[in-house]
């Protein structure tokens, strides 16, 4: 073979730099399934990873400015849908995608889902706003179906605790994320509605179904069939308090009210306690100042009046029925007043009675009631010790007197033969039988001879 001419030959860098122009005009952009393996996070930010399936890999870097943007990232063995540029890292030779967008594989399924169901209970009527109930103004019970170890509740509770302490939450604790999780969340609202409807004290005023952010896969409990039915059929009303403001499932659409977070969901149920304090002071406030207005037109209705024929009575009667009026007024005056101390004081003992039911309160009563049991359970054992202590100095006193010591020291002693038994009877020896006879003090040794 004849040798190259100089000018065709390519060096390592211009052939890689021809292979990438040509990569990235044939192919460009474009989206990619696989299996994310060898995931690196550097500490720049950066991700590299391999995509991979059953017949091929593929380099990928996510760089930290793209990374953060994301609402999923790559997790070794999760399959993911990728979108970016593929191209080559002429250093190495090896062509890469640079990664733009990281999707959970498959969610374009659930979407699909989503939208189906969402079309088929609409057309049910499941969503209708006649459908809707009611919520209680002033709840004092609710109901709460989430899970006992989610954050979701501690902010709810949270918020029940600093808005309106007076509340008594009910809690049906369920797993709110995997297989089997929407059967628990409808099972839990069939219970709570089935107990209520038979219980004759501390009704359920209303329900909440909670639990916080996360994605279409995490949530996917809250958009099957059996959950939406469970609310739609609940007889008490239904707050919704799921995921993030912008998640919206279809058990947002079925309950009675869509809240965009689980605390919002809380606050919502309860109208803050100085708001309500704010408002009364209000009202009070308003009703005095009609009940002066009153006065002071009734006031200048007398005045415009003097010249009518009822005041062409005689002076005296003029005078009286003056009398009487501002008596009238005077007691209109007292009667306003009054109400309003009595406003005042309900008000007074109803904050006085919000203050005992907080949880402090209840915790401290609580504590007083366990010192009063412990001491009197201290008392109790004492005396039972001493009856028991009494009893035993009896017994002792009784063994005592029958013991054989003391009946020995009374002059009497006892003899057994060389086996130990009690000789009672002379004619039970023999010649030759070895006795030992005790006293009270010190025993002696004798043998029988006739």
């Amino acid at each position: 073979m004849p040798a190259p001419a100089p000018e065709s030959v390519l060096s390592v860098t211009q052939l890689t730099r021809k292979i990438r122009e040509l990569i990235e005009l044939e192919i460009g952009e474009a989206w990619i399934e696989g299996e994310v393996s060898n995931l690196r996070v550097q500490r720049s930010g950066h991700q590299y990873f391999t995509l991979k399936d059953s017949g091929a890999q593929l380099s990928c870097v996510l760089f930290k400015g793209n990374a953060m943007r994301q609402t999923h990232l790559p997790e070794d063995g999760r399959k993911v849908l990728l979108f970016g540029e593929i191209s080559v890292y002429e250093a190495r030779g090896n062509y890469q995608m640079i990664v733009r967008e990281v999707r959970p594989a498959g969610v374009g399924d659930l979407q699909a889902k989503f939208d189906e169901l969402k079309r088929k209970l609409a057309a049910e009527g499941l969503f209708d706003q006649a459908r809707k109930k009611p919520l209680p103004k002033f709840p004092t019970r609710i109901g709460v179906v989430t899970s006992a170890s989610a954050a979701a509740l501690r902010d709810m509770l949270h918020v029940w605790e600093r808005r309106a302490p007076w509340l008594r939450i009910t809690i049906f604790p369920v797993r709110v994320q995997g297989s089997g999780a929407e059967h628990e969340i409808a099972d839990a609202i069939h219970k709570l509605n089935h107990w209520n409807q038979h219980t004759t004290s501390d009704k359920l005023d209303v329900l909440v179904v909670a639990r916080g952010g996360g994605s279409l896969e995490d949530l996917w409990c809250f958009n099957e069939e059996v959950v939406a039915r469970a609310i739609a059929a609940s007889d008490l009303p239904v707050v919704s308090g799921v995921g993030h403001e912008i998640d919206f499932t279809i058990a947002d659409f079925a309950a009675d009210l869509r809240a965009p977070t689980p605390s919002a969901a809380a606050e919502v149920l309860t109208p803050d306690r100085a708001e309500l304090a704010a408002t009364l002071d209000g009202l009070a406030h308003r009703a005095k100042r009609s009940m002066d207005q009153r006065v002071t037109m009734l006031d200048y209705q007398l005045q415009s009046r003097s010249g009518a024929e009822l005041f062409n009575m005689p002076r005296f009667a003029i005078r009286e029925r003056q009398q009487q009026l501002d008596s009238a007024l005077d007691d209109l005056t007292d009667l306003a007043e009054d109400t309003l101390e009595s406003r005042d004081d309900r008000l007074h003992r109803l904050q006085e009675k919000l203050a005992r039911l907080t949880p402090s309160a209840q915790l401290a009563s609580t504590n007083d009631r366990l010192d009063q049991l412990q001491r009197r359970m201290v008392e109790l054992t004492t005396h039972r010790l001493e009856k028991l202590t009494d009893a035993l100095g009896h017994r002792q006193s009784l063994l005592h007197a029958i013991s054989p010591d003391v009946v020995l020291a009374r002059g009497y002693s006892l003899t057994t033969d060389s086996t130990g038994r009690i000789i009672r009877d002379a004619d039970t020896l023999s010649p030759g039988d070895e006795l030992t006879t005790k006293f009270a003090k010190g025993s002696v040794r004798s043998k029988v001879e006739s």
